[in-house]
C-alpha cells in the first residue's frame, strides 16, 4: 500500500501515562524505523511530548484512549501543526494476540502512515464549552427526575397518594408536603391547593390521609431540597448557555421551526453537532454519527436484519424527545411517518425512523440556511396515489361495499 505519511506517530493513552511510537520511513524505502517512548499525562509531560514530535518532524498523530483521557493530549497538541486524529477504538483494534500498550501505539502509527484510520469529530473550543454546559444540564435534569421519583416512593411508604391527584413537585404539592412535615392537619393542607386543584378538595383529603411520621418528614425535606438545588443549577446553566448561544442564534431559530423542537433540544443539537454541517459530508453521515441510521449486514444476495450502530447518546436523547413529541401531533409529516411505520414494524423502529428524518432535516436546514417546510401528513398519499386508491377500495370491499370510481370533473373557471 502507498504510504501517506512518512513520519507518523501513534499514541495509546491511559490515565497515568501514554505510550508513543514514531514511525519513520525514508523516501523510496519500504522498511520503517520505529521509536517508542513513554510520557506522563500531566501538562508538562504532554508539552515534552509535543516538543519531541516537532523535533521528529511528525506530520500526523493518531491517538486512541480509554474514556476521556485523550482530552489533555488532544487539546495541547491540536495547535502544533500536526494532522491530529482521534481514532475510534472500534475501528483500530489490534490483531489478536498482539494486545499491549506498546504494540497498540505501533499499530496506530502504522495505520496512520497508510491512511487507514479516520478521526472522530472534535468540536472547536467554543462548542466544547457549550457542549459541556448542555451535557451537565441534561444530567442535572435527570437527577431532578430521579429525586422526584424517590419522593413519590417515600410518600407511597407513608400511604400518601398525592401523586394520584396531582404532580408531587408542583407549587400546591410543595406547600402540602411542607405542611405535612410540620404536622399540619389534613383540613388545613387541603386549603393550600391552588388553581384548578381546589376543585378536587375531597380527593386531596383522602390522598393526604396516611401514616406520615417524622422519619418520612426528614426524607421529604431532603428530597425537596435536592429538587430545589437542581432547579437552581438548571437555571444558572440555562443563563450561561443562552449567553454562549448568541453566535449560533440563527441556527437555533431555524431549529425551532421543526415540530417538537424546544429551546433545550435546539441547544443540544447545536452543542453536539457544532452547528456547522460542513464537517459532515452529507445527511447520511450525520445520521450515522448520531446513531439513528439503519445498520448494514449483507452477505451475497442476502440482507440480514441489523441494529443501528452506537452514536452520540446525548443527541439521540434529544432526538428521542423530538420524535416522541412529533409523533403525538396531528397533520405533520412526522406523525404520518410514525403511524405508517408503526403499523408494519412496531413503535420502536418507527421512533428511530422519525429521529432519522429529524436529523436529516437538521442537516439540510443548517446547510442551506432555510426554515423547516413540512411535507404534510398526506405526503405518502401524494407520492403514491395509485397505491392509496387501491388500498381504500380494498378496505371498502372488505366491508361489503361495491365501489365505482368516476373521474372528477374539472372546475369551471368563471
Amino acid at each position: 500500500m502507498d504510504i501517506i505519511h512518512y513520519r507518523c506517530a501513534g499514541i495509546d493513552i491511559a490515565k497515568g501515562d501514554a505510550k508513543v511510537a514514531v514511525r519513520t520511513v525514508q523516501s523510496g524505502r519500504v522498511e520503517a524505523k520505529e521509536e517508542v517512548k513513554t510520557f506522563g499525562s500531566t501538562t508538562p509531560q504532554v508539552l515534552r511530548l509535543r516538543d519531541w514530535l516537532i523535533d521528529e518532524q511528525v506530520t500526523c498523530v493518531v491517538m486512541e484512549a480509554t474514556g476521556d483521557y485523550w482530552r489533555t493530549f488532544y487539546y495541547l497538541l491540536e495547535d502544533a501543526g500536526f494532522e491530529l486524529l482521534l481514532a475510534n477504538p472500534r475501528d483500530v483494534r489490534n490483531r489478536p494476540g498482539h494486545k499491549s500498550d506498546v504494540s497498540d501505539c505501533k499499530w496506530l502509527a502504522e495505520l496512520g502512515a497508510l491512511g487507514l484510520v479516520g478521526g472522530s469529530f472534535v468540536p472547536p473550543p467554543p462548542i466544547r464549552d457549550l457542549r459541556a454546559l448542555t451535557r451537565l444540564r441534561t444530567r442535572i435534569a435527570r437527577d431532578r427526575g430521579i429525586a422526584a421519583q424517590r419522593l413519590e416512593k417515600v410518600l407511597e411508604g407513608a400511604s400518601i397518594k398525592l401523586s394520584i391527584v396531582t404532580k408531587v413537585t408542583n407549587v400546591s404539592s410543595r406547600l402540602m408536603l411542607q405542611g405535612l412535615a410540620e404536622g399540619t392537619v389534613v383540613e388545613e393542607l387541603v386549603e393550600m391547593a391552588r388553581g384548578a386543584l381546589r376543585r378536587k378538595k375531597a380527593e386531596l383529603a383522602d390522598a393526604l390521609t396516611g401514616q406520615f411520621t417524622e422519619h418520612h418528614a426528614l426524607m421529604v425535606d431532603i428530597l425537596l431540597n435536592r429538587i430545589d438545588s437542581c432547579n437552581h443549577d438548571v437555571e444558572q446553566l440555562t443563563e450561561r448557555i443562552d449567553l454562549l448561544m448568541q453566535p449560533y442564534r440563527r441556527a437555533h431559530d431555524l431549529l425551532l421551526t421543526i415540530p417538537g423542537v424546544s429551546d433545550n433540544v435546539a441547544d443540544i443539537i447545536i452543542a453536539e453537532t457544532g452547528g456547522d454541517m460542513a464537517v459532515f459530508p452529507d445527511a447520511k453521515h450525520l445520521a450515522s454519527w448520531t446513531g439513528v441510521a439503519p445498520g448494514m449486514n449483507q452477505s451475497g444476495a442476502r440482507t440480514k436484519p441489523a441494529k443501528t450502530r452506537p452514536g452520540n447518546t446525548y443527541l439521540q436523547g434529544a432526538l428521542g424527545i423530538v420524535a416522541f413529541a412529533a409523533a403525538k401531533t396531528r397533520k405533520t409529516y412526522f406523525s404520518a411517518q410514525y403511524r405508517r411505520i408503526t403499523a408494519r414494524r412496531g413503535p420502536m423502529k418507527a421512533m428511530v425512523a422519525v429521529e432519522n428524518s429529524v436529523i436529516t432535516a437538521v442537516w439540510h436546514m443548517l446547510t442551506n440556511d432555510k426554515e423547516y417546510v413540512d411535507p404534510g401528513p398526506d405526503y405518502f398519499t401524494r407520492r403514491r396515489p395509485e397505491a392509496a386508491r387501491t388500498k381504500a377500495i380494498q378496505q371498502l370491499q372488505n366491508l361489503g361495499y361495491q365501489v365505482t370510481l368516476t373521474t372528477p370533473k374539472e372546475p369551471v373557471l368563471s
